[in-house]
């Protein structure tokens, strides 16, 4: 009896696939095989993981900031986040080498997608005066980097976990073999890309 409860739980953790990976899976590549002329649905464009960083200098005088990144990095997650020291002294900077500078989180699989979809579907439309994320922010490998100014836009904050302000960047690192397949990949993820003003 024990074992067919083991079995339907088991089952059940198993019958869930976020979404975005499941139109991947789905439709998605195809999509891009066809478009993009390729040979194999293998050479495809695909999402490898997201890197989420925190980037904070000013960390070294206020502890309390450090606190505030990692709980967001946290909740936004599900993930527990590397904290970032410093590897060389800067005077200039008044930075010692073992200063805590950021943090980071790399997400992969359906953490990832989950990720990507809720940034996507939920975060970006809710951002002041939004008119679509920057074309030029990649890079030539072909990945993406988008950047926030503060973390209040993420509804899994509470209006106390917001009133200490940091900004944080999401890294898409996509396995392309050029930055315009790279791009049409997150099109079909529902990517908003601002209009070209021509």
């Amino acid at each position: 009896m024990a074992t067919a409860k083991t079995t339907t739980k088991a089952a059940s953790k198993q019958a869930y696939i976020p979404r975005l990976k499941q139109d991947y899976n789905q439709t998605i590549r195809k999509q891009l095989q066809e478009e993009l002329g390729l040979a194999n649905i293998h050479e495809a464009p695909r999402l490898e993981k997201i890197v989420i960083n925190v980037g904070l200098g000013r960390a070294k005088d206020d502890k309390k900031l450090l606190e505030v990144a990692a709980n967001t990095v946290r909740k936004i997650t599900g993930q527990q986040p590397i904290e970032l020291a410093a590897k060389q002294s800067v005077a200039g900077f008044k930075l010692r080498e073992g200063n805590k500078i950021g943090m980071k989180v790399t997400l992969r699989g359906d953490r990832m997608y989950e990720f990507a979809d809720r940034l996507i579907s939920l975060i970006l439309p809710r951002l002041r005066d939004f008119r679509g994320v920057s074309n030029k922010s990649f890079d030539k490998s072909g990945n993406y980097s988008i950047g926030l100014t503060d973390q209040s836009v993420f509804p899994e904050l509470s209006y106390e976990e917001t009133t200490t302000v940091h900004g944080l960047q999401a890294v898409f690192v996509i396995k392309a073999q050029q930055a315009s397949h790279s791009k049409l990949l997150l099109e079909k993820f529902g990517m908003p890309f601002e209009k070209s003003k021509e």
